[in-house]
């Protein structure tokens, strides 16, 4: 009965996985703004936000970097991966099949299985801050890569089994509880913001601009941290996402709308979650910082209880858990496809124990802002042989959909490219010392590059291929 029960779910979730949608099952661009502002607030913005505050970010970089990057993230939604959703209406893993192959579709989704555990643990032990309150739970400071105490380790292993529980037998009830949440979330962020500003202080609008930049946002980096610069919010504001948009992992969604314009929506989830909570969630860590003489404890529970109480440590505890809960079904249906013989259920069990397993390290939490890049770093590649495909295939003349084309399941230019940029990117990092936050964008125009010229060596228009 349980695993007919989530058959049920997994058949009911997938619909239309390798055809396109149907006219009568498109959505309006309305139906999107919900969506995306349920899923950019979540336990994340508990994390990024301070995390700018310990880097040293000035007030001024802040506010321009985030609406530049915020702005140009919404661009890349409208105008990269909307008009390809539209057009084609297909799911992304049956695109890349299409173009590269089965087999390089495996590893895709491997590794796409691989950064969803890691990141629904980072979200797993952020609600562990919060639900160790009571408890006088020894919090992870801002250096911690291991756990500190079996306390932690306990903490976030229930708070995993509890999830992954749920993930196994209720998604779709979560789903429908994230999107009633989700508001209050959002009410949550701006008035603890909002009580935050009178704690530390303000009381008039000269008197915000002053303590906002020579009490929160100094310029001045913790004891350990490195220095931020508005470069860095910009890019990391822009690419913080960019395995879902220049990464094309949002396919998968926007096929459902009626038109490519739904892609500007978008904005209805980047100003609220990357913009107004990122924003509040410093103020929130200021307050905190100022409490504890400037503690390098880092528990976003503590802070969000320290400004907004019980309400503030329950929204944590929620934005963790809404979050890390699709993000471990979605990585049990990313292995799904690697073992489609082993039940859907059983393969999020063992994610979940994984993602439980990964969360009692602290340093998913610390890094967030690395791992975040490096998970949109790794996807980004697949997301420019798509664009490559859709736009130059014809104009370049390259086989369009080479997989699918010559009934093959492998694709070389699609693999190559995708490894070479990688190494490309790696080479940057390693000898010029590029950070890494910074390699999507170049990586992105070297992808596009890589498979237009191995496309044309191995399947020019005008040449028959042998599979």
């Amino acid at each position: 009965m349980k695993k007919n029960f989530f058959q049920k779910i997994v058949s009911d979730t997938n619909e239309f996985e390798r055809t396109p949608i149907p006219q009568q099952n498109l959505k309006g661009s309305n139906s999107f703004l919900g969506m995306y502002a349920g899923e950019h607030t979540a336990g994340t913005e508990f994390v990024i936000g301070p995390l700018f505050v310990a880097h040293g970010v000035t007030a001024g970089d802040l506010v321009f970097g985030l609406l530049i990057g915020n702005i140009l993230a919404v661009l890349s939604w409208a105008f990269i991966t909307s008009p390809i959703a539209t057009a084609r209406r297909l799911t992304l893993y049956y695109q890349l099949e299409r173009i590269s192959g089965v087999q390089v579709v495996r590893w895709y989704n491997l590794v796409n299985a691989l950064m969803f555990c890691f990141l629904a643990g980072s979200m797993i032990a952020v609600s562990a801050t919060a639900v160790g309150i009571p408890f006088d739970l020894e919090m992870p400071t801002l250096q911690d890569w291991m756990p500190r105490t079996p306390g932690w380790v306990i903490t976030v292993l229930l708070m995993g089994a509890i999830i992954t529980l749920v993930a196994i037998r209720g998604y779709s009830q979560v789903a429908k509880f994230a999107n009633i949440m989700s508001p209050w979330m959002v009410l949550i962020f701006i008035s603890a913001g909002f009580i935050g500003l009178t704690q530390l202080g303000v009381d008039s609008f000269d008197s915000m601009i002053s303590i906002a930049q020579e009490v929160i946002w100094t310029g001045v980096p913790l004891p350990g941290m490195s220095k931020f610069t508005i470069w860095h919010i910009i890019f990391f504001t822009w690419f913080c996402n960019m395995a879902m948009h220049i990464g094309m992992s949002d396919l998968t969604i926007l096929r459902y709308a009626k038109s490519w314009t739904a892609g500007f929506y978008t904005f209805a989830g980047v100003f609220l979650g990357h913009f107004l909570a990122w924003i509040a969630s410093g103020i929130l860590y200021t307050v905190f910082l100022q409490a504890n003489n400037a503690s390098q404890e880092f528990a976003p529970g503590e802070i969000a209880f320290q400004t907004a109480g019980i309400a503030g440590a329950v929204c944590v505890i929620v934005a963790g858990w809404t979050t890390a809960n699709p993000t471990i079904y979605r990585a049990g249906l990313a292995l799904q496809g690697i073992f489609p013989k082993v039940p859907t259920w059983k393969i999020t069990a063992i994610v979940g124990g994984i993602t439980s397993l990964a969360a009692c390290f602290p340093a998913l939490v610390m890094r967030l802002l690395d791992f975040v890049a490096l998970y949109g770093l790794l996807l980004m590649p697949m997301g420019a042989v798509i664009f490559a495909d859709f736009y130059f295939a014809d104009r370049f003349g390259f086989q369009k959909e080479q997989a699918l084309t010559n009934n093959s399941k492998f694709s070389a230019p699609a693999l190559f490219s995708w490894i070479l940029t990688l190494v490309f990117c790696l080479g940057l990092n390693q000898f010029y010392g590029v950070e890494i936050f910074f390699l999507g964008l170049p990586g992105w125009f070297v992808a596009v590059f890589l498979f237009i010229a191995l496309s044309k060596i191995k399947y020019p228009l005008n040449k028959s291929i042998i599979a």
